[in-house]
């Protein structure tokens, strides 16, 4: 039976915790890096110094908005616009590719007469 939203944002799977918490610790390092602080950076974008506190630790409820804002104000927006790819999705076009038409000749090729 396949996870409710409630259940997710509560207690997700292990691998979307993981990245929720490694990408909450590289916008943190970015941020410390460019010498900002929480109350800064909340300022900035609106929203409270704690939002941003869970957004850094990886908490899966924090809004996707959240980690976008904190990417644009930190200048790495054109990141997310990197996620999902279809171009890199491996699995999506090995079966994409399952699904596509065979062609009984080249295409283009010249057609022969010759019975």
């Amino acid at each position: 039976m396949p996870r409710s939203r409630g259940h997710l944002l509560t207690t997700p799977p292990s691998e979307v915790d993981a990245a929720l918490v490694a990408l909450g610790y590289n916008l943190r390092t970015a941020r410390v890096r460019r010498n900002l602080t929480l109350v800064q950076m909340a300022e900035a974008l609106g929203v409270s110094r704690e939002v941003l506190g869970e957004a850094e630790k990886g908490k899966a409820s924090t809004s996707i908005a959240v980690y976008a804002g904190l990417l644009w104000r930190l200048g790495m927006i054109e990141q997310l616009g990197e996620l999902a790819r279809p171009d890199r999705d491996e699995e999506g076009q090995r079966l994409a590719s399952f699904r596509e038409p065979k062609r009984a000749r080249p295409a283009g090729g010249p057609l022969d007469d010759d019975f």
